[in-house]
């Protein structure tokens, strides 16, 4: 059975996104910075220019990839991605509100504990990645999370969304970092959760 991570990109100041939802501009510069195109499966997502340490571990961490948890904000506000992830692996979302069409994706209602399931069922033997924010704090405070990887990016957004707002089960250690990459205006981090 795979592992179950999350993570984001984040600022210096520990944000995910800044003061109503600004900033992503500057927390994904690495995306367009490099040399190595990264097509996504999504047609309304442009291919990603990476450096080539992080286009390496991206096709490595995508490969691993079986499953995505996602919440109904993020579905909404990426307009689903045009209908497919740019991971091109199956979505599942967890919402209060199950819409009518539905194409390519899992909607749970449920909780974090029944879409972590339904994710690891569909992923089999490979990851199962929760999305950051909400999604991330409920799966970390279940004791679902074994992994936390951050894109720590070279810019302070002064206020905003943090990776784990309003955490619950605070403090929680890890272990590592497990993994270090330094990318161009990137450096990757990768964490264990310490049972």
């Amino acid at each position: 059975m795979g592992k179950v991570i999350t993570g984001g990109t984040m600022s210096l100041d520990g944000f995910i996104a800044g003061p109503g939802e600004s900033g992503f501009d500057l927390l994904f510069q690495w995306y367009g910075n490099g040399d190595v195109e990264i097509p996504g499966a999504s047609p309304d997502v442009p291919p990603l220019r990476l450096s080539q340490v992080s286009a390496d571990l991206l096709k490595d961490d995508w490969g691993n990839a079986g499953a995505l948890v996602v919440g109904r904000h993020l579905y909404d506000m990426t307009n689903a991605w045009g209908g497919v992830h740019p991971m091109g692996v199956p979505v599942v979302v967890l919402t209060h509100r199950v819409p009518e069409e539905r194409p390519n994706f899992v909607f749970v209602s449920e909780g974090i504990e029944a879409a972590v399931a339904k994710a690891r069922e569909i992923a089999g033997d490979k990851d199962v990645v929760v999305n950051g924010g909400q999604m991330a704090r409920q799966a970390l405070e279940a004791g679902l999370i074994d992994e936390v990887g951050v894109e720590l990016v070279p810019v302070l957004l002064g206020g905003g969304t943090p990776l784990f707002a309003d955490l619950g089960v605070a403090p929680v250690q890890f272990d590592g970092p497990v993994k270090v990459v330094q990318g161009v205006g990137v450096t990757h981090l990768r964490y264990r959760v310490r049972r």
